[in-house]
């Protein structure tokens, strides 16, 4: 693997919101935009399947209700995840981390699995998705990059799988998150994008690591960061952004 096999455009939950988010219509709608990563949320079912969602509960993405966690994936396989969005998209099922990485592989495309665990398994959550995601990988030119907000849960990752990369997801700055990113042996920090300044990313590239953006939807502030020298955003705006 080379230091930094990675596009710099990355899109959203698959095509942002074009298409109802981590569901395979999804990256589809973005690979039509000519995009070849994508960004995916992934958490385990009651019964340890990791499957893509952000939310913690099922309600806003799904014709579910409670906590997905909680349920067995014979049950979440059936909910409709696509009718929220719009009918065009009814019927849309949430797909297993092991859907997502089929297409990814027989596409060539590139993924950035952030660990979203249901709270309180978050070390077990990372530690599942790592090992999942290090076989259906195997083999892989390029590996997926594992983040997470969940300092527990990137650890949890680094025991099972240490030679998949990891990146700290920030939305603020605070204390003591260069000492936790170092200690888990990140190659990247990912950053609400207001964020970084000069000074900042002179600090993440001096400690060895890249410097990613979290949800940049305006020009004004994608130019911004291609000023300040980071090295990748993530975006919904995958109509707008060109990642040629």
């Amino acid at each position: 693997m080379s230091d930094w096999p990675y596009p710099f455009w990355i899109a959203h939950r698959g095509a942002g919101k074009l298409a109802p988010e981590n569901t395979l219509a999804a990256f589809r709608r973005g690979a039509s935009h000519g995009y070849r990563m994508f960004e995916c949320d992934v958490k385990l079912s009651a019964d340890g399947v990791p499957f893509l969602l952000h939310d913690a509960t099922l309600q806003r993405t799904t014709d579910g209700d409670g906590t997905a966690g909680d349920l067995a994936w014979s049950e979440l396989s059936q909910l409709d995840a696509g009718s929220w969005h719009s009918r065009a998209y009814a019927g849309e099922p949430l797909p297993t981390l092991a859907n997502l990485a089929r297409w990814c592989r027989a596409n060539g495309h590139l993924l950035d699995i952030e660990i979203k665990p249901t709270p309180g398994v978050e070390e077990r959550t990372g530690h599942v998705v790592a090992d999942t995601a290090a076989r259906l990988w195997q083999g892989a030119a390029t590996p997926p990059l594992l983040t997470s907000f969940r300092p527990e849960a990137l650890r949890g990752a680094a025991t099972a799988a240490p030679q998949l990369p990891r990146g700290l997801l920030l939305d603020t700055l605070w204390n003591g998150w260069a000492d936790i990113a170092r200690q888990l042996d990140c190659r990247a920090i990912v950053c609400n994008h207001a964020l970084w300044d000069a000074a900042l990313v002179a600090q993440v590239h001096g400690m060895g690591m890249r410097a990613l953006s979290y949800t940049v939807n305006d020009e004004w502030a994608a130019e911004r960061l291609v000023q300040l020298g980071t090295d990748g955003i993530v975006t919904d705006r995958v109509d707008l952004f060109s990642p040629g």
